[in-house]
C-alpha cells in the first residue's frame, strides 16, 4: 500500500504554461497596473481619516445558474436513498442531478471585497429550490510577512486535489466514486482556520495546515468539540517548454462520531501538456487510502482530458475501490465519459454518460446507467478558478 502511495504521489500536473516572453511582460504590467490602482484606492480611503471608507471598495457580486436534464434506468424514489457497500448505508442528501428529469440544481451567489487594508472577504451562497445554503464564508488576510496567508471562517478544505473546486467548475458532472464513497458529494467543507505558506522559490511549493470542527460523518464527525486537522504539501514545475505537473499529499486526522481515531491519506498527479495556443492534454490522478477505526478501506480515479480548442473538451475517468471492508465487494467502480462545449467563456454545455457499477437501491447492488445535459452560466464579476 505504501508503494501504491509512494507512486502515485512522485508527481502530478497542470497548469497553463506562457511560452512567450511577451506575453509575460504584458501580463507584468497588467498586474503592476492593478496593483497601483488598489493602491490608490486604499490610500484614497485611508486618508485623511482613521477609519476606513467603504464605500470606496463595491464588492465583486456574480452569479451563476446550474440546470440539469437526466436520463438513467433507476426510478428517483430508489435512486434518493442509494448505498456504497462498506461505506454509505443510505444517502441522505443529493445536491446535483438528483431527479430522472429536469433539475434546478442552485444558483450560486458570489460576493468578493476588500474590506479593509489586512482582510479580504468572500462569501458564497447556493440557492437550492427548497433551501438557502451557505456554501462558503471567510476571511483572507493580505500582505503577512514570511510569504504567510490565514483563511477563516467556512470554506472548503484544501485537502486532496479536486476538494476545494466548486462542482460547476470540475471536468466532470459527478464526484469520483472514492471522494463520495469517503466523504460524500459535498467533502470536507467546514468552520475553521487555515494556514498557508508559498516557499520564495522559483517552483510553485506551498504548505498548508487546517483546524476544522470535523462535521463530515462519513469519516469524522465527532459532536463534541472540533476535531480534525489537516496538512498538505503541494508543488509545481515545467519539464521543458510544453509540460507543466503538479502533485502533492494530503493527510486529514480526526475523530468518529463514536469519538474513535479516523486518518485518511491522498495522493495526487496532474501532468498537462501544451499541444497549441488553444489545445492541451490534461491527466490527472488520486488515490486516497482511510483507516477508520482500524477498518481500512481504498481507491482511486484517474482521468484524461483533451482541450480541442478554446470551445470544446472530451473527457474520460476510470473510479475504483481497491480495498474494503471484510465481506464487502472490492470491485465497486465507474466508468464516465464526457463532452463539453462553451459557446462563450461564460456559459457552457456539458454532456456525461457514466456507467456505475458501484450502488446499491434498497440494499441491492444493480449497475446503473445513466446520461445527463448539464447547462452552467456566470454572470458578474467571478473570480479565476484553480486550474
Amino acid at each position: 500500500m505504501q508503494k501504491i502511495i509512494a507512486g502515485i504521489s512522485i508527481i502530478t500536473a497542470l497548469m497553463l504554461h506562457a511560452d512567450s516572453s511577451s506575453l509575460e511582460k504584458r501580463v507584468e504590467s497588467l498586474e503592476k497596473a492593478l496593483n497601483s490602482k488598489q493602491n490608490s484606492k486604499m490610500e484614497q480611503a485611508l486618508s485623511n481619516s482613521n477609519s476606513f471608507n467603504q464605500k470606496d471598495f463595491i464588492p465583486d457580486i456574480s452569479l451563476i445558474l446550474n440546470a440539469s436534464a437526466v436520463g438513467r434506468d433507476i426510478k428517483n424514489s430508489e435512486y434518493e436513498g442509494y448505498g456504497i457497500d462498506g461505506f454509505v448505508d443510505k444517502t441522505e442528501d443529493i445536491p446535483f442531478n438528483k431527479n430522472r428529469g429536469f433539475n434546478l440544481n442552485y444558483a450560486e451567489f458570489d460576493m468578493h471585497s476588500t474590506v479593509g487594508p489586512y482582510f479580504d472577504a468572500d462569501a458564497i451562497f447556493h440557492l437550492h429550490p427548497n433551501e438557502f445554503e451557505i456554501e462558503e464564508a471567510y476571511i483572507t488576510t493580505k500582505e503577512l510577512p514570511a510569504n504567510l496567508d490565514i483563511k477563516a471562517g467556512l470554506f472548503r478544505s484544501g485537502f486532496g486535489r479536486i476538494n476545494a473546486i466548486h462542482q460547476h467548475a470540475q471536468h466532470f458532472i459527478s464526484q469520483p466514486l472514492v471522494y463520495e464513497a469517503m466523504l460524500g458529494v459535498e467533502g470536507i467543507k467546514d468552520a475553521g482556520v487555515a494556514l498557508h505558506w508559498v516557499a520564495p522559490t522559483d517552483n510553485y511549493l506551498m504548505l498548508g495546515v487546517e483546524a476544522l470542527q470535523g462535521t463530515n460523518e462519513l469519516t469524522f464527525g465527532y459532536p463534541e468539540n472540533n476535531n480534525l486537522y489537516i496538512s498538505y504539501l503541494k508543488t509545481g514545475f515545467d519539464l521543458g517548454d510544453n509540460t507543466t505537473i503538479l502533485t502533492g499529499i494530503s493527510l486529514a486526522k480526526g475523530k468518529t462520531v463514536e469519538n474513535r481515531d479516523s486518518s485518511l491519506y491522498n495522493a495526487e498527479l496532474t501532468l498537462k501538456y501544451i499541444l497549441d495556443s488553444y489545445s492541451s492534454l490534461n491527466w490527472q490522478s488520486e488515490y486516497m487510502y482511510r483507516d477508520r477505526d482500524n477498518k481500512k478501506q481504498a481507491g482511486f480515479y484517474t482521468q484524461l482530458i483533451y482541450n480541442m480548442s478554446s470551445n470544446w473538451e472530451l473527457g474520460t475517468r476510470y473510479d475504483a475501490i481497491t480495498k474494503n471492508l471484510k465481506n464487502q465487494p472490492n470491485n465497486l467502480n465507474k466508468y464516465s465519459f464526457i463532452i463539453d462545449y462553451r459557446p462563450f467563456e461564460f456559459s457552457k454545455l456539458r454532456l456525461q454518460y457514466t456507467i456505475d457499477k458501484s450502488k446499491s437501491f434498497d440494499n441491492i447492488r444493480r449497475d446503473e446507467q445513466e446520461i445527463a445535459l448539464e447547462f452552467i452560466i456566470e454572470a458578474g464579476a467571478h473570480g479565476a478558478h484553480a486550474f
